[in-house]
């Protein structure tokens, strides 16, 4: 029998960035919050032993437990779908943070275009360029009007840059913090690209450069440049992460209840409005029902899915009718790019999550596409993160894979090998979508979430031209020996390629196309709110965490207007 608790205002289902910020502005404005976490608490105070590398990157100690919950995996409807029971292609977060709290911190703004490409496709290609397989569709919101919100969250976390990026859009004010140290690797491929005629700017990057004390009154500190970002918490408190910002704006004001050990497993409704959620406690086995008046799903995008499909709120999409929008829309991101080795040697070792140069070239509609076969293109960038001893082994083509010479050869370029990669955009194909597995169960008896994904043509097509312009730019830098990434065939879940995963609980202008409306408001229970990059329609040629956090703030916004006057928002 469930314990029922006494009701609140809001409840927040899962606490990174997006649960952290909805607290944080609902808090702040009077209401009274719970936000569940499955995972543990933690913080700085907990990271100060981090540069573990077999610990935290290679056993992934700061991840999901994929014994307890997964998810399964097939590249088309023909194929049995199996569990992922290893971390492989991403690495699903838990615990206070969540996947905020291992990121590496790089803190872009999605492209204009991004926000109305169909429209703008269209307008310049003509209808369908792509061909009706794919479901292309303008967001609900601009870029103009995405802009504040982009601002408030670069303040909140204190975002290091530069504004030499002719192709962004439009801010109201300069970044909060300088960008980071420019190093002899980041010269040279500065002076590489612009002999190239192209648009070389530092990288947003939320490892700050300098200490900073945001607009309600965190103080975050100034990169150390250990090289221990992605995968990693930070000791020093310099990586912007919802525990060391929001998190602790909202203990502050008195009404934010942060539980723990908290795992949701069903949104509770009656009619067209949700009552609570009920959720375990993961230690004592307990069972809660929090009712409140407003619930806020801001897990990761597969566990907001999940959510709603298990509670049988919305449509699930069906592939063979287009019928749905409840799992629409999964994309990923294409990783294209080129390694260079050298005769010189680089400071390898050292570095950030988010130390780069970029150009923005080939991303979006910022090229010409009229002959090519795809559309978008992705952000070109040389980082250096810092490598690491047991994952970097880098050697050229012809190398044995063990034994003396490989022993040589890897430690001869450990500091004299780089890579330049892209992020490439991910276009929403009707075959690739989410949808409750109807033979494996999680370990509280719930379906898990069935992913249905495999690269495409557009896909393939855009990581062979990007993935060449990254070696031109290898080979002005003088590398000696140039390796093009190899050319994509079909998806595979095995090995680590991106934390970058969204769609399934789209925003639309309309509820034939989406979820949720302009402010994350379920089109169909009125104070249901769904925050992830779930929301997105398709997936930019960026890391993700911009652009989910101006929408967090717009979600927040919608959550303080909604427990005001109720009602649909939009």
């Amino acid at each position: 029998m469930a314990t029922t608790l006494p009701s609140v205002d809001v409840v927040t289902v899962g606490v990174g960035w997006t649960g952290g910020i909805v607290a944080a502005e609902c808090s702040k404005a009077g209401l009274k919050v719970v936000g569940l976490e499955r995972g543990q608490k933690r913080g700085t105070e907990d990271f100060l032993s981090i540069h573990d590398e077999y610990r935290y990157a290679i056993r992934y100690d700061l991840m999901q437990n994929l014994s307890k919950e997964t998810v399964t995996f097939r590249n088309n409807r023909k194929m049995q779908a199996l569990p992922m029971r290893q971390l492989g292609s991403f690495l699903l977060g838990e615990g206070l943070g969540g996947a905020g709290t291992h990121w590496n911190g790089m803190t872009f703004r999605f492209l204009p275009y991004d926000f109305q490409i169909k429209t703008m496709t269209d307008e310049r290609y003509g209808a369908n360029k792509l061909g009706p397989d794919y479901l292309l569709q303008d967001w609900a919101l601009n870029y103009d009007q995405l802009e504040p919100y982009f601002d408030k969250f670069e303040k909140t976390l204190g975002i290091s840059g530069d504004d030499k990026n002719p192709f962004a859009g439009k801010r109201s004010s300069a970044y909060p913090t300088p960008p980071m140290k420019m190093t002899p690797m980041l010269q040279q491929f500065e002076k590489a690209t612009k002999n190239l005629k192209l648009s070389p700017y530092m990288v947003p990057s939320a490892n700050i450069s300098e200490v900073y004390k945001n607009p309600d009154g965190e103080t975050i500190n100034a990169c150390q440049y250990c090289g221990f970002c992605e995968r990693f918490g930070c000791e020093y408190g310099a990586k912007s992460s919802a525990e060391i910002t929001v998190v602790p704006t909202a203990l502050k004001t008195g009404n934010f209840d942060l539980r723990f050990n908290s795992n949701v497993v069903e949104i509770l409704k009656q009619g067209n409005k949700a009552t609570g959620v009920r959720y375990i406690d993961t230690v004592s086995g307990e069972e809660f029902i929090q009712p409140a008046n407003i619930v806020v799903l801001t897990s990761y995008v597969f566990n907001n899915a999940k959510l709603l499909m298990v509670s049988n709120i919305g449509q699930p999409y069906d592939p063979t009718t287009g019928k749905g929008t409840l799992g629409r829309n999964y994309c990923y991101q294409i990783l294209p790019g080129a390694s260079g080795f050298f005769d010189e040697q680089y400071n390898t070792f050292m570095g950030a999550g988010s130390l780069g140069m970029s150009i923005d070239d080939y991303n979006g509609d910022n090229f010409d596409h009229s002959e090519l076969d795809f559309i978008h293109g992705g952000n070109i960038a040389l980082t250096q993160t810092g490598t690491r001893p047991i994952s970097s082994n880098p050697t050229p083509p012809d190398t044995p894979t063990w034994g003396p010479e490989f022993k040589k050869q890897s430690i001869h370029y450990y500091t004299r090998s780089f890579g330049i990669g892209a992020q490439g955009a991910s276009m929403p194909h009707k075959e690739n979508y989410l949808s409750l597995d109807s033979n494996y169960k999680d370990a509280y008896g719930l379906p898990l979430i069935q992913l249905t994904y495999n690269f495409t043509d557009q896909d393939r097509a855009l990581h062979k031209f990007i993935s060449a312009r990254a070696a031109d730019i290898m080979k002005e830098m003088g590398a000696k020996t140039i390796v093009p990434n190899a050319e994509i065939t079909d998806y595979n879940i095995v090995p680590y390629q991106t934390t970058h995963n969204t769609g399934g609980t789209v925003m639309s202008s309309t509820p034939d196309k989406g979820v949720v409306n302009n402010y994350l408001q379920h089109w169909d229970i009125e104070n249901l709110f769904a925050i992830s990059a779930g929301s997105f329609a398709h997936n930019s040629g960026y890391n993700p965490t911009g652009t989910l956090g101006a929408l967090a703030y717009r979600c927040a916004e919608g959550v303080v207007k909604y427990s005001k006057s109720g009602g649909a928002l939009v």
